[in-house]
């Protein structure tokens, strides 16, 4: 009888392409996959609808929701009373970051995946971060990610005593084209995914916010069909 025990990942998932892309590289990798959704406040729903059936989609072995308002904060489009912006010329090496950066947003989910993976003791987190063609977020960057990891090896007891915690990146490099082909590969239904800021309750797209111009141009230049649905 084989009792090799498989590597367990955390992985953060949003819902949206480059998450999905990611629970299916590390199953590949021969990971089983605890997926980590968090309920930061933000605008819609479909958003985590999305997360969970992405996640049993992809053969999750679980699917954990945490709460953590950051509406009390506020201070991006996403989680407070300001516009988000529409046909944006934003790109990836502007100085400016956009209103839609969502304060420590990945810090605080990155540190749930590490008390989760620290208690189910999984050496490895994984997310879905790109710095090719994102929207310039700082906490997006390979600097964050390196930073995260000393940190986490140095403020757990896994990381102290046990294997050391690893963050696994596999789409930092990547562009949205390379992600849509690498979802191809894999066999990844797109259309269950929703990357939009202000998607409607039934998940579709407005078609004009960064992140729908930006999976749409992937799949343009990856030579696939867009499989998202818009409103």
């Amino acid at each position: 009888m084989n009792t090799t025990e498989r590597k367990k990942a955390v992985i953060l998932v949003s819902g949206g392409m480059d998450s999905a892309v990611t629970i299916a590289i590390a199953r590949e990798q021969g990971y089983d996959v605890h997926a980590l959704s968090v309920a930061y406040g933000q605008r819609h729903g479909a958003e985590l609808e999305a997360s969970e059936r992405v996640s049993r989609t992809l053969g999750a072995v679980a699917h954990k929701v945490v709460t953590v308002d950051l509406r009390a904060i506020g201070g991006s489009a996403l989680t407070a009373d300001i516009e988000v912006p529409l046909d944006t010329d934003q790109q990836p090496d502007a100085a400016a970051i956009p209103v839609t950066y969502v304060p420590a947003r990945n810090t605080i989910m990155l540190s749930i995946a590490l008390g989760w993976a620290e208690v189910l003791g999984s050496s490895d987190i994984w997310c879905g971060v790109n710095a090719v063609d994102y929207s310039g977020y700082p906490d997006c960057r390979p600097a964050f990610i390196e930073a995260f990891q000393v940190l986490a090896n140095i403020a757990t007891k896994a990381g102290v005593e046990g294997a050391g915690i690893r963050i696994h990146a596999p789409l930092m490099k990547m562009s949205k084209a390379d992600i849509a082909r690498e979802g191809a590969r894999l066999g990844i239904d797109f259309s269950q995914t929703v990357s939009c800021y202000q998607a409607d309750s039934a998940g579709r797209a407005c078609g004009h916010c960064d992140a729908c111009r930006l999976r749409a141009q992937g799949f343009r230049d990856a030579g696939l069909p867009d499989p998202t649905r818009y409103v």
